[in-house]
């Protein structure tokens, strides 16, 4: 079947000397993996691997015959132009780890409009503004509510949060928790929108705290997720 849809990239593998493997999540379909044959080796063509940046949205005519295999993609289109994504070096790193969470984290091959709607609009507004060094970790605490494990916030004035069950607790447990200063960080972020995070005052080491207990609270919720690499690189980016 022939279709029309907006796409969000997240990973890019080389396939051989000429091709590559692109993972994105569709408008349409949820998560998607297409083959893109001899686009390394041509410069001819509907379709550039210079589109297949991480998180750039595109435009895509795709046959999908949703029997588990590699996709095809006819054309391919910007949809929207970033203006400082992809030349700006911090938000470059920004863009590389959180399409790399994305692609560890976002596993649904179905149309999630919500979940697109969610990216499209939050990458957009990192694009525009420069106050962006609390945004990923914004960014990673709201992704939570589509995949199904946001913070419950019934006992939010609680001492500790229990990131293996995802609840403000009481008394500490022998789970991983956030307490001290980590957790009222983390409950700043709370209930605010993203033109608000710059008003969380986070010195670079608190802010790599809790970015490691975010990336911890995925692994203890996600099935199979892995670590991303690029993490030491955004470390290396904000210190």
């Amino acid at each position: 079947m022939q279709v029309t849809t907006k796409a969000i990239v997240l990973t890019s593998l080389k396939y051989g000397d000429t091709s590559l493997i692109v993972k994105v999540f569709t408008e349409s379909d949820g998560l998607k993996s297409y083959l893109l044959r001899g686009i390394l080796a041509t410069r001819k063509g509907k379709v550039k691997k210079a589109l297949f940046q991480p998180l750039t949205q595109l435009e895509l005519v795709a046959n999908h015959r949703n029997k588990g295999s590699l996709e095809h993609i006819k054309e391919a289109k910007v949809h929207h132009h970033y203006q400082t994504l992809h030349t700006n070096f911090v938000k470059n790193a920004l863009a590389m780890f959180l399409a790399e969470m994305l692609g560890n984290s976002v596993h649904e091959e179905e149309a999630n409009l919500e979940l697109y709607d969610f990216l499209e609009a939050s990458l957009q507004w990192l694009d525009l503004h420069k106050e962006i060094a609390n945004f990923h970790l914004y960014f990673l605490l709201i992704l939570t509510k589509y995949l199904g494990f946001y913070p419950d916030t019934n006992n939010i004035k609680a001492p500790y949060f229990d990131l293996q069950e995802g609840e403000f607790i009481s008394t500490s447990s022998l789970n991983p928790i956030l307490s001290g200063e980590n957790l009222l960080f983390f409950k700043s972020f709370l209930g605010i929108n993203f033109d608000a995070i710059n008003t969380v005052k986070m010195k670079k080491s608190h802010r790599q705290e809790l970015l490691q207990s975010l990336v911890l609270y995925y692994e203890l919720h996600l099935q199979g997720f892995r670590k991303p690499k690029s993490l030491a690189v955004l470390n290396e980016v904000f210190s």
